[in-house]
């Protein structure tokens, strides 16, 4: 996953039309179809298989500590530091009174525990937890545990309490013996429900004590596990019945120190996700700075990720760090005794999942409480790699080594972080020629850009690698991003032959601690609701089929438009100057023209409201270089065919510069940026406001001091980009939009046909389906997820649920009246 900023427009920004009345799905047999649906009477589609659906979990927005690990207490062995985030520090998510210090010296509790909490005489501890504090449920049982050591017996009080001192629980006593680390236990039973809870640990008498590892998990646990998962949110991911769980990450898997976690190395915090960190007991876990802002525990780690995978009935897909970093960073660790560490870590991996219990690492899993093997098929080994070549070099060395030693393990690569450009086609290239098993791809693209692709994989080799859809998602929330991502979902499962995997992403949010917009399941500390893209990831994957009728469909769709709107100039954490703007038409007429040399930027006004604008000898400068994402935007080109000109230099900062058009009222613009990714690349990117796709990529540096002369040749949808004269790139956007999409599966097991229909439009589609002369029962399941386009679930409502129907008129042909906005399933039965 790479970082991207999120700030979105509203729904009228991707809006076809706006929103008329939904129809109801009622039969409409004297209408002239509007779509066709025909299905193949002879020929055989591609099996769809088990894992053609599953779930990515990162630990971003939260998703772990605070969020699916259940563990109540924040910072519970006092770990936290200014490494993970500005002004963090041991005690943070602690109230202390009294003498409580945060230490770090060789009476702590083990080497890779660094911190304990030393305490003298009488003082108070109060841990407020997540969000707005621990939440209880009257009756529910917790059980506490600590760590702790005491020169003197004493006495440690555990209480349970909302942030007023108002009582939830008896409070339960341990008594502290001995001076050597031992692990204390107790239950707390809440006797009312509160989502502010507060847990309160108290000593008293003069000796000095030692804790660590203070914990608090509710003993209704997802499948009453310890050490377990919450039980709304394991419940909610379960439902959705996943092929599999790809896990941990995603940007915590190649981000960081790829060095490990000891005294050798000076414990080095902001590292890469190396799995013997996260596995063995909880108190000998490793701490990490997550790369996302925060800390993470490893509290939830391999073994965790291992049981819960078993428990839903999913494929483990562990992805492990090639040694190149990605998101941003872009660096390859040149060291070939670490690389040789993290193949045998990777060999070893395999061995904890499936050796026996007579094996090294099987029986660290046994020692586990898991004597059987997971029966792990699938490895990645890294994440969007944005060095082509040193990821590849490093990825044959993992490759080797695995099918050496598990030659029936699938290994998959990567095709970099984008869908397209030059990376994207530089690893593909070489995955093809190399013959690798699979490769995955992520991208995060406007609705339109589904809308646009539903056909992308009609054109992959199909005796080529297969495709792991690893990260997708359509930016925003909305009912109409997640009309798009199942029109681009029919795709998927028509090319079944060639995409085997597909996951959203990301998929947890913490609603008061979010890194990354949109994400499947929103949660608080006690509440969960899923999104309206979770209702339609959940009715895909609960009704996918195994195997494909091939079927085609006609109808209408939307011609592309050609590029008119403002003119705009933009930067990027940098500092620019820009003159000489011009707008003319191709005879060289002039549109629109100014040179600032008047001295004002009258016509100019603020797109993003970012940055420091302004004339200065005679040129209009940005000139902060901590700011992203500021826009400037001038005249409104109505024409189709036209050139836009300027000179732009770049005068301090990180980045090049960027000069935008086409940008329209509703957010929607097209920039060309220079110099961009801490000034290694080029790209032309297309958006709504803040959330863009990528048209194209290309290397490319800008000089701090010197003057480009640029040049935007606009012919319709066709855009050259001349660089000082020279053409550096072109495009054209000329994609049709097909709002109605449709894909026909068959349960062969049940014996039923699902015919699956998005019509991502504000208007109904009237649709006859033909199929193939199949004898079917007359009526079907119907299953509807309809409502206003704009609409989305939040914790305060939830419009947008699916509708099940059994419905009539159903025969080998017969026509139906499909709503506006809206993803229909019909499962037909055979006879």
């Amino acid at each position: 996953m790479r970082r991207i900023p999120f700030r979105l427009a509203g729904a009228a920004a991707v809006l076809v039309s706006l929103p008329l009345a939904v129809s109801p799905p009622v039969a409409a047999h004297a209408v002239e179809p509007d779509y066709t649906i025909t299905v193949d009477r002879s020929s055989t589609g591609a099996a769809i298989p088990r894992s053609m659906y599953g779930v990515f979990f990162e630990d971003i927005n939260y998703a772990a500590d605070g969020g699916l690990y259940a563990e109540l207490v924040r910072n519970r062995s006092f770990e936290f530091n200014g490494t993970d985030a500005a002004g963090w520090h041991g005690l943070t998510g602690w109230a202390a009174t009294g003498s409580a210090v945060v230490t770090n010296d060789d009476q702590r509790l083990n080497e890779r525990n660094r911190n304990y909490l030393k305490v003298t005489g009488a003082a108070s501890l109060t841990n407020s937890g997540y969000n707005t504090g621990l939440a209880v449920r009257r009756s529910d049982r917790y059980d506490f545990s600590v760590w702790a050591r005491s020169d003197a017996p004493t006495t440690v009080e555990v209480t349970l309490h909302t942030a007023d001192g108002t009582a939830l629980a008896a409070p339960v006593r341990v008594a502290v013996t001995g001076d050597t680390w031992k692990k204390y236990t107790g239950t707390l039973r809440a006797t009312a429900t509160s989502d502010v809870a507060r847990l309160s640990v108290k000593t008293a008498g003069s000796a000095t004590t030692r804790l660590d590892e203070v914990s608090l998990f509710p003993r209704d646990t997802y499948k009453g596990r310890a050490n377990g998962l919450r039980k709304d949110l394991a419940e909610k991911v379960a439902d959705l019945k996943p092929g599999f769980v790809r896990f941990p990450g995603g940007c915590l898997v190649n981000t960081g120190s790829m060095y490990a976690y000891d005294a050798a190395n000076n414990y080095p915090r902001a590292r890469s996700y190396q799995w013997k960190d996260t596995v063995g007991p909880v108190e000998t876990r490793a701490t990490n700075k997550n790369f996302w802002g925060y800390n993470q525990t490893y509290g939830l780690g391999y073994y965790e990720y291992f049981q819960f995978s078993e428990d839903i009935g999913a494929m483990p897909l562990p992805v492990v760090p090639a040694l190149v970093t990605g998101c941003g960073q872009n660096r390859a660790t040149v060291d070939e005794a670490l690389l040789q560490r993290h193949i045998q870590d990777a060999l070893d991996l395999i061995e904890y999942a499936n050796g026996p219990v007579t094996s090294t690492w099987g029986r660290v899993r046994a020692a586990a409480g898991h004597p059987k093997p997971f029966n792990l098929t699938t490895i990645a080994v890294g994440n969007e790699e944005s060095l082509p070549e040193e990821y590849w070099a490093n990825f044959l060395r993992f490759e080797s080594a695995i099918k050496a030693e598990h030659p029936n393990i699938t290994v998959v690569s990567n095709s970099g972080p984008d869908d397209q450009g030059g990376t994207f086609e530089n690893l593909w290239a070489k995955n093809r020629a190399h013959g690798s098993d699979m490769v995955d791809e992520h991208y995060y693209n406007s609705p339109a850009w589904f809308l646009q692709n539903n056909r992308r994989y009609d054109a992959y080799d199909r005796s080529g690698p297969k495709v792991f859809l690893g990260e997708y998602a359509s930016l925003d929330n909305k009912l109409y991003n997640s009309l798009a991502e199942a029109a681009y979902m029919t795709g998927l499962e028509r090319n079944a032959d060639v995409v085997k995997m597909a996951s959203y992403a990301p998929l947890l949010a913490n609603i008061d601690n979010v890194q990354w917009k949109p994400d499947m399941i929103w949660f608080d500390n006690d509440e969960s609701w899923g999104s309206t893209s979770y209702q339609v990831q959940k009715l895909f994957m609960n009704n996918v089929g195994d195997r494909v009728l091939p079927s085609t469909a006609t109808g209408n769709v939307l011609q592309p438009k050609p590029i008119t709107g403002a003119i705009g100039l933009s930067t990027w954490r940098t500092a620019a100057t820009y003159d000489d703007v011009k707008v003319t038409r191709p005879d060289g007429t002039v549109l629109y023209s100014d040179d600032f040399s008047d001295g004002n930027a009258d016509g100019w006004t603020s797109v993003t409201n970012r940055g420091n604008w302004a004339v200065t000898d005679g040129a209009y400068t940005q000139t902060t270089t901590d700011t992203e994402d500021t826009m400037v935007k001038a005249a409104t080109i109505n024409e189709t065919d036209y050139d836009y000109t300027l000179k732009a230099t770049k005068t301090a900062g990180a980045e090049g510069f960027l000069v935008s058009f086409g940008i329209k009222e509703t957010g929607q613009f097209y920039w060309w940026n220079l110099g961009g990714w801490n000034n290694t690349q080029g790209a032309v990117e297309k958006g709504i406001t803040s959330a863009k796709e990528q048209i194209l990529t290309k290397p490319n540096t800008v000089t701090t001091g010197q003057t480009y002369d640029l040049k935007i040749q606009v012919r319709g949808t066709k855009v050259t980009l001349i660089l000082d004269g020279v053409e550096w790139a072109s495009f054209d956007d000329n994609a049709v939009t097909e709002p109605f999409a449709q894909v026909v599966t068959e349960d062969t097991r049940r014996g039923e046909i699902i015919v699956k229909v998005v019509n991502a439009q504000d208007t109904p589609a009237v649709t006859r389906i033909d199929l193939g002369g199949r004898k079917v029962a007359r009526t079907a399941k119907q299953t509807v997820i309809t409502g206003d386009p704009g609409e989305q679930n939040t914790r305060s409502a939830e419009p947008i649920q699916p509708v099940t129907s059994t419905v009539g008129g159903i025969a080998s042909t017969f026509t139906r009246e499909f709503p506006a906005n809206s993803v229909t399933f019909l499962r037909i039965r055979t006879r």
